[in-house]
């Protein structure tokens, strides 16, 4: 069984040597382990990746439990393979509609495998949707439009979300916040080709220097680092010369991005596609 454990608390010494010690000691192989230090924000975050026996998970569980009251950090012990067949997603969202109304629909119609156990907003938008699917709609939203931070991460653990698909989520993650859900956990659409696109305005950018050829990408969320290494899945279309930005910008949002996420997120569920150090790898190679 794979297992992910994830640390995150004030920065201190020996905070990783407790977890890594119960772990081997349990016999399990250490597949991956990552950590951060930063000195400014005193804050230590850990992830390690171990394949062990399922009859260890309760166990391991209950061990990081104890870790996490001693060294006084917040640990999280996730397995992909607990719900391999109908993980619980977290679907994040602020306006758009069409993208979280995509996912609901491909799992409605089978493409995608998998339970929609919330949608979380920092705007209502979407809490209509919901109400049509029947799933719970959880407002985080403040009166400036940023969303709260704390209130989602509760959320995710309450909902137990195996994934959170940020479904044009038009808010920045804090690093604390995709720590704790690292090793592949996070799955961001954003509407533009990476990385040649980034920001906040892509299809902006890309007009601007007279692209005929737009699109969209589907990746992994990873604290620090920019998105391009960690591509799940990307679209285009193509216009003709002096079609009006207000056109490309319509047609990217109500048909190419939805699409991205639906094939994007269904690579996940599916297991076809998962993060290594970093990179998204074939989960059929060996």
């Amino acid at each position: 069984m794979e297992i992910v454990i994830t640390a995150v608390g004030p920065d201190n010494v020996g905070l990783a040597d407790p977890i890594i010690h119960d772990v081997t000691s349990r016999g399990a192989n250490i597949a991956e382990i990552q950590m951060y230090d930063h000195d400014e924000a005193a804050l230590f975050a850990m992830m390690c990746r171990i394949q062990i026996g399922s009859d260890q998970l309760r166990p391991v569980q209950a061990a990081m439990g104890q870790i996490a009251s001693q060294k006084k950090l917040e640990i999280r012990v996730w397995s992909p393979d607990e719900r391999s067949d109908c993980p619980n997603l977290a679907i994040c969202a602020t306006r758009l509609e069409k993208p979280p109304r995509a996912i609901l629909e491909a799992i409605r119609d089978g493409v995608i495998r998998a339970n929609p156990a919330v949608i979380i907003g920092n705007r209502k938008a979407c809490e209509p949707l919901a109400r049509e699917f029947g799933i719970p709609f959880e407002y985080i939203g403040r009166e400036d439009g940023s969303g709260d931070d704390d209130a989602m991460v509760r959320l995710i653990d309450q909902y137990r979300a195996d994934y959170v698909i940020l479904a044009r989520y038009m808010r920045v993650l804090p690093p604390e916040t995709c720590w704790k859900f690292a090793g592949g956990r996070i799955i961001n659409l954003h509407h533009g080709l990476l990385p040649s696109f980034r920001g906040l305005r892509p299809y902006h950018d890309a007009y601007a220097v007279r692209m005929l050829t737009f699109g969209a990408t589907c990746h992994f969320i990873v604290p620090e680092l920019d998105a391009g290494n960690q591509t799940i899945h990307q679209t285009t279309f193509s216009v003709p010369p002096g079609t009006k930005l207000e056109d490309v910008i319509l047609q990217g949002q109500q048909q190419n991005e939805p699409a991205c996420l639906v094939e994007g997120v269904r690579r996940v569920c599916n297991r076809e596609v998962k993060l290594h150090f970093h990179r998204v790898v074939d989960s059929k190679l060996k």
